[in-house]
């Protein structure tokens, strides 16, 4: 499997996820937010990995364009979840600081690639 920063980062954001996700349900007993949390967080780093097997250059940056929404929606349940008192400042700056850098890095990807393809044309 190729090595990539992307791919790597987005694995551990969705473990991540899915530890918060396990945390809030066994401590918090909080069953329908955690849910959509996990859902959103994980498909991040799925989308991100299903660009990286895109048929063309367009694939690639249509899957990550995915990936950066279900980043932007991880982001609302996260601050749901502080606003909600279901998480403290401390778990909530870290968790965001992680999906804020998320979204940076596929969006450097995304206008990379749509640079290079334009170039290429």
């Amino acid at each position: 499997m190729k090595s990539s920063i992307l791919k790597e980062k987005s694995f551990s954001f969705a473990l991540r996820i899915v530890k918060l996700s396990q945390f809030l349900q066994k401590d918090c007993k909080e069953f329908v937010l955690s849910k959509q949390l996990l859902r959103s967080g994980t498909s991040v780093g799925a989308n991100t990995r299903e660009a990286f097997n895109g048929e063309s250059t367009k694939d690639f940056i249509h899957k990550l364009s995915i990936a950066q929404k279900e980043t932007d929606e991880t982001l609302y349940w996260i601050e749901l979840l502080f606003a909600a008192h279901y998480i403290n400042q401390i778990q909530f700056d870290s968790i965001n600081a992680d999906a804020i850098e998320m979204i940076k890095l596929l969006k450097s990807s995304i206008l990379k690639s749509k640079t290079k393809a334009i170039h290429n044309t």
